[in-house]
């Protein structure tokens, strides 16, 4: 064995120690709407990851779906409580989210202002029909 292929042996190995490994591959996210009170602070917002829409409210994830319509149709009723309680907010939102929620609720034969009418009667009749929890006061 020469002395100059196992120079170039322990350099490689060297080097090898110094770069990074490449490991697990973080998924894109692409943001597609923002809801956000009057200081900027974000309130929630809608992101694209894998294929599937994310909803964001108060910092958690709530929920994901297929449905553009359906999640930004809630972001779009989260914007209206928040006014509801004297806190303004400004929702902006991309025109790709936009296009895919007018799109599939045009798809079932609805303008997204119906979709979003009809949402918030299953979300209400949803709430409606839940069992009060607590225990019962004597």
């Amino acid at each position: 064995m020469s002395i100059n292929s196992k120079a170039r042996r322990d350099a490689k190995k060297r080097q090898l120690k110094h770069e990074k490994p490449a490991g697990p591959q973080r998924p894109s996210i692409e943001p597609h709407a923002e809801l956000r009170d009057p200081q900027g602070a974000l309130l929630g917002g809608i992101v694209r990851r894998e294929g599937e829409w994310t909803l964001g409210l108060g910092g958690r994830i709530v929920g994901e779906s297929q449905s553009a319509a359906r999640v930004l149709a809630i972001l779009k009723r989260a914007a209206t409580l928040h006014e509801r309680e004297g806190t303004a907010v400004r929702l902006t939102c991309s025109t790709t989210l936009r296009s895919a929620a007018h799109q599939e609720a045009a798809a079932q034969g609805l303008s997204f202002e119906q979709f979003e009418a009809k949402l918030a009667q299953e979300l209400s009749a949803d709430v409606a029909a839940m069992p009060v929890q607590g225990g019962a006061t004597h």
